[in-house]
């Protein structure tokens, strides 16, 4: 943290600063269900389903799943499948993944007591920085600092910080500011009212100043510069990647669906066949073909493209041309490969992506 921060911070009246935004959360904060106790698991729960997710999204997830997985013990020893299926349409799934993965050794190593020290919760796996903090403060009531992108943004109008927020070595300077500023009586209620602010008030785009509870503590409206913080370099552009997408059906009218590697993007889900094309002499029903073939020693015809389906990824789009075909002989099933009915399908977790698939082919098959 620079001198010019620290000596920002040092001039500020910090207890009343504490007081003004301890006190509109109070009277101001939204009722949502993770709120209604300080139960670390359903904190715990509730953070990593907000990383990358709207409030609004993810309120209805929270309540299904603590429904299937109300404990630790739940949702330490659910099959896997159940956990992706439950998280399915959310995205991001290595979150659930991790956290599944994380609950089982606070299962076994803790006795199903979340961790209340920072390096023990810190060393779970899917637990960074931010996750720590927010179980820490809110669920135990420690003065430990919860970064993200909202309080970033916040600390970066109050305090007129011109470090770039896209970069993780900013987070440190947040960090540092957040400890000197935290309420040690109200670490948690402290936190969720940055978090709020910035959810509510202070936007990325026209922050509504003369709503703030903090505008007087605030050196970017009092300088006028509130619009031009906080400082975000823009992401790389997406890769875009081509692919043809197949529902296929045997003659007993079963489709037939396949696992994703156990590692990497949208891994363990379930899906159609599919194949990344590129721009060949050969057409895209052939390149889909020649790839099924080789892959499962079976012959696959296919019929008229169906539709056209867009994903876009932080790094990546998908333009997936979907069609519908045939199996022309028997298919080993596997745990990774399975024919399965219509009714059957609704059992399995689907990326978003193949569930779109799945709804543009009904009717089609």
């Amino acid at each position: 943290m620079t001198n010019e921060i620290l000596k920002t911070i040092e001039e500020m009246d910090r207890q009343t600063f504490r007081e003004d935004l301890i006190g509109w959360f109070e009277n101001e904060m939204r009722d949502l269900p993770w709120r209604k106790d300080q139960d670390p698991y359903k904190v715990w729960v509730s953070e990593i389903m907000l990383q990358q997710t709207r409030v609004d999204t993810v309120i209805p997830y929270f309540t299904r799943f603590l429904d299937k997985f109300p404990t630790i013990e739940a949702l330490a020893t659910a099959d896997e499948d159940k956990v992706l299926k439950a998280w399915e349409g959310l995205g991001y799934y290595s979150r659930v993944r991790n956290l599944q993965s994380a609950v089982k050794e606070v299962h076994e190593k803790y006795n199903g007591k979340v961790p209340d020290q920072p390096e023990a919760i810190s060393s779970l796996k899917g637990v960074g920085p931010y996750t720590a903090g927010a179980i820490l403060s809110i669920a135990y009531g420690k003065p430990e600092p919860a970064v993200d992108g909202n309080v970033m943004r916040v600390l970066s109008r109050i305090l007129l910080i011109w470090e770039d927020i896209a970069k993780t070595s900013s987070r440190k300077t947040f960090e540092s500011a957040v400890r000197s500023l935290i309420s040690h009586e109200n670490p948690s209620y402290f936190n969720q009212a940055l978090m709020e602010l910035g959810a509510l008030i202070c936007t990325p785009t026209s922050p509504s100043c003369l709503l703030c509870p903090v505008r007087e503590h605030c050196q970017a409206f009092n300088t006028g510069m509130q619009n031009e913080l906080p400082v975000k370099s823009k992401k790389k552009k997406q890769r875009s990647v081509e692919m043809v997408a197949v529902v296929l059906r045997n003659d007993k009218n079963q489709l037939l669906i396949r696992k994703r590697p156990e590692t990497g993007l949208l891994a363990n889900l379930w899906e159609f066949p599919n194949t990344e094309v590129g721009l060949e002499f050969r057409s895209e029903k052939e390149q889909f073909e020649d790839y099924f073939k080789e892959k499962y020693q079976v012959e696959a015809t296919l019929d008229d493209m169906v539709g056209r389906i867009e994903h876009v990824f932080s790094h990546l789009i998908w333009n997936i041309h979907v069609f519908t075909g045939q199996l022309k002989g028997p298919i080993q099933e596997s745990s990774k490969l399975k024919l399965v009915t219509l009714e059957e399908i609704e059992q399995y977790a689907f990326p978003v992506s193949h569930q779109k698939i799945l709804k543009e082919v009904v009717g089609k098959i």
